[in-house]
């Protein structure tokens, strides 16, 4: 049985801790889709940096090394408009090293998580990888 002065305090109760649970959420959700998208990110600079270490005849470009890089990111649900590929040598001889480095400018999808937590918007995620000429 309960008593009157105690009606509405689990109503109460909720609208206290509705805002610290949706926030856990969503902090969640956008917490797995940067995991995913620097993944992606990830795996489409390594691919860059593996052809241009194939030797080939001409040299690799810079250019084609960021065109592979920017193909890899077709579907997979991460803009290529968000990635800026950068290679700053690409030929070279056997055992020489190419870097290709990525910025992946990660836009949030709920929009008070950066406000809350004073993260920039849109947060970039800097991406390097080093592979030896073969």
């Amino acid at each position: 049985m309960c008593k009157l002065n105690e009606r509405g305090a689990v109503a109460a109760e909720f609208a206290l801790l509705l805002p610290v649970l949706l926030t856990i959420l969503f902090g969640i959700m956008e917490f797995g889709m940067i995991m995913y998208g620097r993944e992606i990110v990830t795996n489409a600079t390594r691919e860059g940096a593996r052809a241009g270490i194939v030797q080939s005849t001409p040299p690799i470009s810079a250019g084609a090394i960021t065109t592979i890089a920017t193909n890899y990111l077709t579907g997979t649900g991460v803009s290529a408009g968000s990635v800026i590929f950068a290679v700053p040598s690409s030929g070279g001889v056997t055992g020489s090293p190419v870097t290709v480095t990525a910025t992946y400018n990660y836009p949030w999808l709920i929009p008070y998580i950066p406000t809350l937590f004073g993260l920039p918007s849109p947060l970039p995620i800097p991406i390097s990888v080093t592979m030896l000429h073969e």
